[in-house]
């Protein structure tokens, strides 16, 4: 994430995306008769463990934590390397907050748009090397992903190739300042700037291990426009991890659901009609695409409060019940939630924050402590009989077996009463990995779900009431 913001974040689609996504359900009903039977995309095994997953943390720590005021556009100025001191830096303290929330991955910013490097590097010279800190000898990616895989987390890097304030480099990751480390803008440049990215994934997707998610932020230039050449690279070390917007020929991909609030639109599909990079590609369609070609899940990113993704005096501005709905408007509508986490200058989150985490965490866990029934099956209808004295629903979830793809497409939730009549509680359309409904209390002795319109037969691994 930027630090300053430019008009469009997640970097440059199409002004008038949002206006087709919300759209997406105008051309479920338009495009295809219903109940048409059709070879459906389904996730690599990679995006079935990643949806699984649910939850992730963001860790945003970077130079300009000591220099809040300054710009990377402004490709000049830098923070100086000495400014780096994170003298109680402790990535455990890290996990422990991750653990709290309920994150089962984390992704560490090891690069981001300042262009400093968090990790022993020749790259260039602005980094942990030209630090005083431990002596020019630390590895904040190292210490990072040691202690993800201590707490039973799986880690994951960001590392920005689209943009980098030293070597004046700007989206979608040309060379265009004059004056910087890089030399100024023209065809050499640009291809020196390759070089480094290319070098620069090596390292990071190479000395560490496994990575579960590899971040681009705003895509990656592809090769023939000036770009680095990655495919090969990412194959070679890394073939099994997630790409958050990366090279649009790789597998394994996710995308951005358009915002940076952790709200996905609703419906919300996995698939997409071709890739996520903001350049080259042309799938701008927030919410997915139900015809899509490929599987592209969405991720909803945010940050803890007041759109700001480094520590700062401000703090934290959402409220409890907002981040719990947000689970609702995120989780609960077919993606990831990734949340952030911003230690302040001496390396630690604040405190005030790990109990946020903490309490998010536990009112998640709480949300899901009564289910009163459950089941799964396949079919058109699926009834879930509420037991006598279980109380009032105000709450079901959904779940389709996403390997076989996203089957339903438009479906109902109704109730039994007292009296033997059905009413109808709820309409939707995507249910993929989750689907979380909420409504007021009611008194139902059975609850049934009515598949109107599907690709092929519906297969649920999930129906269930809570009351909470």
């Amino acid at each position: 994430m930027d630090m300053q913001k430019s008009k469009m974040t997640r970097r440059g689609f199409l002004a008038g995306a949002t206006a087709v996504a919300a759209a997406a359900g105008d051309v479920l009903r338009a495009t295809r008769p219903a109940n048409a039977t059709a070879a459906l995309p389904v996730p690599t095994a990679a995006q079935k463990r990643w949806a699984d997953m649910e939850l992730g943390m963001f860790f945003h720590f970077d130079i300009p934590v000591y220099d809040p005021r300054w710009n990377w556009r402004s490709f000049k100025n830098h923070p100086a390397p000495a400014l780096y001191n994170p003298a109680k830096l402790d990535t455990d303290q890290w996990m422990e907050a991750a653990k709290a929330y309920g994150a089962k991955y984390a992704v560490f910013v090891a690069k981001h748009c300042s262009g400093f490097l968090q990790w022993q590097s020749d790259l260039y010279p602005y980094g942990l090397k030209q630090s005083p800190w431990r002596g020019g000898k630390g590895d904040v990616v190292k210490d990072f992903i040691e202690s993800a895989r201590k707490y039973g987390i799986e880690p994951g890097l960001y590392a920005s190739v689209s943009a980098n304030g030293f070597l004046g480099v700007d989206g979608p990751g040309r060379v265009k300042a004059k004056g910087c480390w890089l030399g100024d803008p023209s065809a050499e440049t640009q291809k020196r700037y390759a070089k480094i990215c290319e070098k620069m994934a090596e390292e990071l997707w190479g000395r560490y291990g496994d990575l579960f998610e590899i971040w681009f932020d705003g895509g990656a230039l592809a090769p023939e426009k000036g770009g680095p050449d990655l495919l090969p690279i990412i194959d070679k070390f890394q073939p099994n991890a997630l790409l958050f917007q990366g090279p649009p020929d790789a597998k394994n991909l996710i995308r951005w659901v358009g915002n940076e609030r952790g709200l996905a639109p609703y419906p919300c599909w996995s698939t997409a009609a071709d890739g996520t990079a903001d350049d080259g590609t042309k799938e701008m369609q927030y919410g997915g695409n139900p015809f899509g070609g490929r599987w592209i899940p969405g991720e909803c990113d945010v940050p803890l409060g007041h759109n700001r993704w480094f520590c700062y005096n401000g703090g934290p501005n959402w409220t409890m019940d907002y981040l719990v709905n947000m689970y609702d408007r995120s989780v609960g509508r077919n993606c990831n939630l990734l949340l952030n986490a911003a230690p302040q200058p001496n390396g630690l989150i604040a405190e005030n924050e790990m109990k946020i985490y903490a309490e998010f965490g536990r009112r998640i866990k709480q949300r899901y402590s009564n289910k009163l029934c459950g089941t799964e099956g396949e079919g058109e209808n699926l009834e879930l009989a509420v037991p006598k004295d279980a109380g009032p629903v105000n709450q079901i979830t959904l779940a389709e077996r996403i390997e076989f793809g996203e089957r339903v497409r438009e479906f109902t939730l109704e109730a039994k009463s007292g009296n033997g009549n059905w009413r109808e509680i709820y309409k939707g359309s995507c249910i993929g990995h989750k689907h979380i409904v909420r409504f007021d209390r009611i008194t139902a002795s059975r609850l049934r779900l009515a598949v109107s319109k599907y690709a092929a037969k519906p297969l649920l691994r999930d129906f269930s009431a809570y009351c909470n």
